[in-house]
């Protein structure tokens, strides 16, 4: 342990030199996540479940040691390799901040919430900077710049399931989700409406901490996820029998994916299903919108009760 801390102190000094003593000449990468094949830092909203947090990846040769640092070169990351991990040496890491609630549900803490606005003054935008060191202790710099600059939460999701005719003319049952561009950040920050939630923070109060209004933010891709939710006994649980699918994003894209036959047909009568569009933005910023309760090869025996095969009650006015 003394050994290790040791080092430590070594590699910080020699850290503190390379980057203070040189007035960052040996930091600045001519392109970005120049010695790492990839890094980026980013903001991820969920709009539904009104909750926000940080992200960030690396991705390095043969590493032993690495850490992050904020646009002000303070490190708020840093991990060492040990033991059997050490001679194997890592290459990727990706980790999620806690994605506190942003908005004050009834049935929360209020003391637990971290509303959109405390989040944007926590960190600060710029470059955060990436340091590596491999097995031949060498270094590896890069970095990646953190905007607040967060697309709007796709709106209007529905996912609906039709019949259709295969080559040999056999019927097939293929399902397609839809969406609409978004024009505000959901439960974190909301637009003003006659149904304004006193619960939720509104948009106009965030806007001068935002690089640009989130309805303005260009979208690069979209991201669809048609996740299966099984029971925590189900050993299908644990396979992550997900349906995911990105989209580069365009003016004459059409916003609807199909899930293929092939696929339903794998999943038991009666499933439950959640489904995610994610907005993501140039700089990956993601805003993501979810829908649940969808029932998938629905097979109700009673059909004059008042739920479906999966249990979710049905709504009447959609069922006429």
């Amino acid at each position: 342990m003394k050994l290790n801390n040791y080092f430590l102190k070594k590699l910080s000094a020699l850290f503190a030199v390379m980057f203070f003593g040189f007035g960052f000449a040996a930091v600045n990468a001519t392109e970005p996540c120049d010695d790492f094949g990839e890094c980026k830092v980013l903001v991820e909203i969920n709009s539904s479940d009104g909750d926000v947090g940080f992200h960030f990846l690396m991705d390095g040769d043969d590493l032993l040691r690495a850490a992050i640092y904020n646009p002000r070169w303070r490190s708020i990351f840093a991990y060492s390799t040990r033991r059997e991990l050490r001679r194997q040496t890592l290459t990727e890491t990706f980790a999620e901040s806690a994605e506190p609630l942003c908005w004050f549900d009834p049935e929360e803490d209020p003391e637990d919430v971290v509303t959109l606005g405390d989040f944007l003054q926590r960190w600060k935008p710029g470059d955060y900077h990436f340091v590596g060191i491999n097995d031949d202790w060498d270094l590896a710099f890069g970095e990646s710049e953190l905007t607040f600059k967060l697309p709007a939460a796709p709106r209007e999701l529905e996912y609906e399931e039709e019949e259709e005719k295969d080559a040999d003319g056999e019927v097939e049952v293929v399902g397609e989700i839809s969406w609409e561009p978004g024009n505000d950040l959901g439960n974190c920050a909301e637009s003003a409406s006659e149904d304004d939630d006193p619960n939720i923070p509104n948009l106009a109060d965030v806007l001068h901490l935002l690089d640009e209004h989130p309805e303005d933010v260009d979208v690069a891709a979209w991201d669809v996820v048609f996740e299966p939710e099984f029971s925590e006994d189900d050993p299908r649980a644990a396979l992550s029998l997900k349906h995911t699918v990105r989209l580069e994003n365009s003016d004459d894209i059409d916003l609807e994916v199909e899930i293929p036959s092939d696929y339903l047909e794998t999943l038991p009568d009666n499933t439950p299903v959640k489904i995610e569009i994610g907005a993501i933005g140039f700089d990956d910023n993601a805003t993501f919108t979810e829908i649940d309760e969808i029932c998938v090869n629905e097979n109700d025996e009673n059909e004059e009760d008042l739920v479906d095969g999966c249990g979710f009650e049905i709504d009447e006015d959609e069922d006429a």
